[in-house]
């Protein structure tokens, strides 16, 4: 079982003893005091739950956040005068650089109940990074792409339902421009390169996108057209196959460098686990991966049998890798993203490299989930991105931080609204949550889409972590 799974696990086994415990005091009020207080108490605690503690933040918002960020990092020394960021020294900036400024967050009353913030104010730009409701510790404020209100003394910063405090050196740190290197984005399913890097690849001088699964499995929506679940799960498989081949020309990117590779979803765990044996789809009632591979442009090694095996993603990565001879290799984060999806294809192209004539010169991470929270990136999109939690400074986490134009993310938005996954109405629950959270705790859903990485995706950052340079 993931960690992830591990925290979750815990998390329902706490609500419900916490109800099993209400409904106890309930019963007990109903019989010393009024029949119906119970009820409009049962029906208020149900809407302060929805409002307030739905969300899945499987630790303390007094924790701090503990990252080891490596030694390349500049320090600069910066000031905090009447809400203002001012430069301790004047500096020569790109304006391309990722700088990372820690903050002592400690909300107020009101941001208990409310998501607490820091607003940024450098020139026209205005951006508005939210932290856990609650919070009192140390966070880490994303200023990239402000260099240049930064330098000219211009960038304000003001709490939110919060006051703050700031570290007294911000960490700038300057990388080579990777949009002007051969990208290779590795996503495990169908949406994950657009959800990540869609800015980054769009912008490359040239990209190769490698789609590892179908995705074919939960496919309600398409049962609910009348197709059986092998009959739907087989349908919206080949739609998400299609949708890797063909969102990124929206992005200008070749037919002929966009793979779908049609590894079952949910089954490359077993596959590493067991590297010879095939692993058949878990509802598509299919165990030949060449269905969902009918687009790509040309052949590779596992077209010849369709078995769904290790060792023939092993191979179909290789020849890949000896094809387009990416210079930078983006691909999920093997500690921070938990899904095992995600996981597994992080090992198996590291495993494909090993030994391989051609090596990347550098390797980004991205994270589309976390173990302990699932709103990150909070707030609104178009916001920025502040950093992730991280309570394990076991790890170096260094980040790289490509800032989006406002037209480049809505570009990332229609983008994401091609993908078929994406485009299915929530279910009533969740809407009905959404919709007492935006009355109650005033959170603005997304007008780019219904579907939640609308807003966790469509932003002024994309944060990356480098894992390899040479």
């Amino acid at each position: 079982m993931s960690r992830k799974q591990q925290l979750l696990k815990r998390h329902r086994r706490n609500k419900r003893i916490a109800l099993l415990v209400g409904l106890a005091l309930l019963l007990l009020v109903g019989v010393l005091v009024a029949w119906w207080l119970p009820v409009l108490l049962a029906v208020l605690g149900w809407l302060a739950h929805e409002a307030w503690f739905a969300d899945h933040l499987f630790y303390s918002p007094q924790d701090d956040y503990r990252y080891d960020f490596g030694s390349d990092a500049q320090p600069v020394a910066v000031r905090l005068e009447a809400g203002r960021l001012l430069l301790g020294s004047p500096q020569e900036w790109a304006g391309n650089e990722t700088l990372v400024l820690g903050v002592q967050v400690k909300s107020s009353w009101l941001g208990r109940l409310l998501d607490p913030a820091i607003e940024v104010r450098g020139g026209s730009s205005i951006d508005r990074q939210v932290f856990e409701r609650g919070v009192n510790g140390l966070r880490y404020l994303n200023l990239s792409g402000l260099a240049g209100p930064l330098a000219s003394g211009e960038l304000q910063l003001r709490g939110r339902f919060c006051r703050i405090q700031i570290q007294p050196q911000l960490m700038v740190w300057r990388d080579p421009d990777y949009r002007r290197q051969r990208v290779m984005v590795i996503a495990p399913h169908a949406d994950d390169a657009e959800l990540a890097a869609f800015g980054l690849y769009s912008q490359a001088d040239e990209a190769w996108i490698v789609t590892l699964t179908a995705g074919e499995i939960e496919a309600e929506h398409y049962q609910a057209m009348g197709l059986n679940p092998a009959e739907a799960a087989r349908v919206k498989g080949r739609l998400r196959a299609w949708d890797s081949i063909t969102v990124p020309r929206w992005a200008g990117v070749p037919e002929s460098h966009c793979v779908q590779l049609g590894y079952f979803c949910l089954q490359l765990p077993a596959m590493q686990a067991a590297p010879e044996q095939p692993m058949a789809s878990r509802e598509a009632q299919l165990s030949d991966i060449r269905l969902f591979r009918q687009f790509n442009p040309f052949p590779l090694p596992a077209d010849l049998d369709g078995q769904p095996t290790w060792n023939n993603l092993l191979a179909d990565l290789r020849a890949l890798l000896l094809k387009a001879r990416p210079e930078v290799i983006v691909l999920p984060h093997p500690t921070l993203d938990p899904h095992p999806d995600h996981i597994c294809a992080q090992a198996a192209l590291m495993q494909a490299l090993e030994g391989l004539e051609w090596q990347p010169t550098s390797i980004l991470g991205y994270a589309n989930h976390l173990h302990d929270n699932d709103r990150w990136p909070m707030g609104d999109s178009g916001a920025g991105i502040a950093l992730p939690p991280v309570f394990d400074s076991g790890t170096v986490l260094r980040p790289w931080c490509l800032a989006l134009s406002q037209v480049e993310q809505y570009d990332k938005a229609m983008a994401l609204g091609m993908m078929h996954d994406l485009q299915p109405k929530m279910p009533f629950k969740r809407r009905l949550r959404r919709s007492i959270q935006q009355l109650m705790a005033l959170r603005k859903p997304s007008a780019l889409g219904e579907n939640e990485f609308f807003r966790k995706a469509v932003r002024r950052h994309e944060l990356f972590w480098l894992l390899k340079s040479r």
